[in-house]
């Protein structure tokens, strides 16, 4: 498979504090222009979207996918995955960063126990592309577990 790019664009106006801009998502036309500003980022959303939840976004679904293609492979794919990733900024010598990111997975996988979904989350955790991007610089932390029936 060939190697794919992907664009993304922000058109910002002002100084950081009272400016605010738009991200558009380029090759894909899929959402924007989404707006975003400093208040969106250190101090409320306000409908707003920042580039910590874009990467969150961008974790939540690269994990899923991963997670998804372990579990098929293993012949049990899934019938749902439920996957939120948060991302956090915060003070770090020299300004801010984000310091680490939690994903939360619920999977329905029929048959597979626990341990099994365990250890294929642990492996998409290792796997997933983004993952791979901020490994050794973001703390990361994974709560991973089989849905219960009927939730």
């Amino acid at each position: 498979m060939a190697g794919q790019d992907r664009t993304a664009t922000t058109d910002w106006e002002g100084d950081l504090r009272s400016g605010k801009g738009e991200v558009s998502f380029d090759s894909s036309g899929a959402a924007g222009p989404l707006p975003v500003s400093f208040p969106s980022r250190f101090e409320r959303a306000g409908g707003q979207t920042s580039p910590e939840e874009l990467l969150a976004a961008a974790h939540a679904a690269c994990y899923s996918m991963a997670l998804s293609n372990i579990l098929g492979s293993g012949g049990n794919p899934p019938e749902r995955l439920e996957t939120s990733a948060t991302a956090t900024l915060e003070p770090v010598e020299g300004g801010f960063g984000i310091t680490k990111v939690r994903l939360v997975v619920r999977g329905t996988v029929p048959g597979i126990d626990e341990d099994q979904f365990l250890e294929a989350a642990r492996q998409a955790e290792q796997g997933c592309p983004v993952s791979k991007a901020i490994a050794g610089n973001v703390e990361l932390t994974l709560d991973a577990a089989l849905a219960q029936p009927g939730a």
